[in-house]
């Protein structure tokens, strides 16, 4: 269906390609613009406005990937049905009408947006917890948390990450968060100060970082990378022309590319830190089993913030997460989570320190990154022979995309096709830019048969790329 919609370019400040995404915005919401109707083509549009196509062609690339529009390859962009609006709620999203089973199951509709852990004992373990738990004495059900009562679970904390390189750590340092998400907020509200705090990340980074910037209102700062991690020269120019008084980053296992850091690039990261007085916040939570480098922490004690969680080691559901502080600063990080909500709830921090000190865990995590690392191998058999990075212990996959295809346009055929994946547009500031590739995550709650089926269908559509790209 066409249109005969008559743009005339929003007013306002900023980059024209924000006042383009505008207009077609208020068309939207004013009616002008209807569900189905036909966008004009980039050339068209940039002529009618007296802007370039490029400008043209960001605006539509930035709704589509909002949900607003929708491409077809060959026919052209269309405004989108509501229903196809893109979601970041990752809650929302994967309770879909996606996968609901909790056994392993064989399907052709396979959602590989996040990690999905195989069950290899830690649910009887965790069913084992929350019955221990139940019979504690009542008074420890009846009262707020405190410091002292919580130094078992913090101990139990310190004990299992006892085998990292995290520097002098005492379970004075350990402040108990709901999950890895929370971790970083609370760390970023202990380090952030002032009316417009500036933080660093890396120019494509954890969308996490993204979302706890705009809850405290500070501006966020890309920083360029390679594929050893941040450029030090980078980072040196964001930090001096920003301001920035933190630092976030992934350095053990990067999300979404899966790489890793090399000792060598942490040192020349951590000069350029020390030079500009930046706070590091280390994000580990998708490291599984042992580290391949020295921590930040280990490497700068006074400096660094360390935060983890059991999600992508044993189970999301209990939200546990661990923010750990400097050394001398843990009352600052205790302050915050005492302010914010207290503390963990106590039965949810006695299930904890159970789980952490069952002698069994530690060879169920290993047989859970066993299990996984068959599905990585299915996904680099069939997917290998594209450019593709991978490693045995991450539970993703990244994929460059060969000529032909768009981020957006291969999610798209992938969904069409009954497979999710990520664009790599959701781990790039908005005013980034992304590469033509996708994060790839291994599903166990699907069969092997399943998770195969879907590699076959993302292998067949890198194989018969579009003749033309449509914006």
């Amino acid at each position: 269906m066409g249109t005969i919609w008559q743009p005339t370019l929003a007013e306002g400040q900023g980059p024209k390609y924000k006042l383009v995404a505008l207009t077609i915005r208020e068309g939207i919401n004013s009616g002008a613009l209807a569900v189905g109707d036909k966008l004009p083509p980039v050339r068209e549009l940039a002529w009618q406005l007296g802007i370039t196509p490029g400008t043209v062609a960001r605006a539509y690339t930035i709704l589509t990937d909002e949900g607003l529009l929708e491409a077809e390859v060959g026919r052209g962009t269309f405004v989108a049905p509501p229903q196809a609006a893109i979601r970041e709620d990752v809650w929302n999203r994967e309770q879909d009408s996606w996968i609901k089973e909790l056994e392993i199951s064989d399907t052709d509709a396979v959602s590989l947006f996040s990690p999905r852990l195989p069950d290899m004992g830690q649910v009887a373990l965790i069913r084992s917890a929350l019955r221990q738990v139940a019979d504690v004495p009542g008074e420890e059900l009846m009262n707020y948390p405190t410091r002292d009562a919580y130094a078992p679970v913090r101990q139990a904390v310190v004990d299992w990450l006892s085998h990292l390189s995290l520097g002098p750590l005492s379970e004075r340092d350990v402040v108990l968060s709901h999950g890895g998400q929370s971790g970083i907020v609370l760390v970023l509200q202990a380090i952030l100060s002032g009316p417009k705090p500036v933080m660093l990340v890396e120019d494509l980074s954890y969308a996490g970082f993204r979302r706890a910037a705009e809850v405290l209102r500070a501006e966020v700062v890309g920083v360029a990378m390679d594929k050893d991690g941040v450029l030090p020269e980078a980072l040196d120019k964001a930090a001096r022309d920003s301001g920035a008084q933190v630092f976030c980053t992934t350095p053990e296992v990067h999300n979404p590319t899966g790489s890793h850091t090399s000792l060598e690039r942490r040192r020349a990261l951590l000069e350029v830190a020390k030079r500009h007085g930046l706070e590091i916040l280390e994000d580990d939570c998708y490291r599984m089993g042992s580290a391949r480098a020295p921590s930040y922490r280990s490497l700068w004690p006074e400096h660094v913030w360390h935060v983890s969680s059991i999600s992508k080691e044993l189970t999301p559901a209990l939200r546990v997460g661990f923010a750990l502080a400097p050394a001398g600063r843990s009352a600052d990080l205790r302050r915050v989570a005492e302010y914010g909500y207290f503390g963990l709830a106590r039965p949810l921090a006695e299930a904890t320190r159970i789980l952490l000190t069952d002698p069994r865990l530690k060879g169920i995590c290993a047989d859970i990154r066993e299990r996984l690392a068959e599905y990585v191998e299915v996904a680099v058999n069939h997917l290998g022979g594209h450019e593709l990075q991978w490693s045995r212990d991450v539970p993703f996959l990244w994929l460059q995309l060969p000529p032909g295809w768009r981020a957006a346009g291969f999610c798209r055929a992938a969904e069409a096709q009954g497979v999710q994946i990520r664009s790599a547009d959701e781990f790039a500031l908005r005013d980034g830019r992304a590469p033509h590739a996708v994060r790839i995550a291994v599903n166990a709650h699907v069969s092997l048969r399943s998770f195969e089926a879907a590699m076959q269908r993302l292998r067949c559509l890198l194989d018969n790329p579009p003749e033309q790209i449509s914006v």
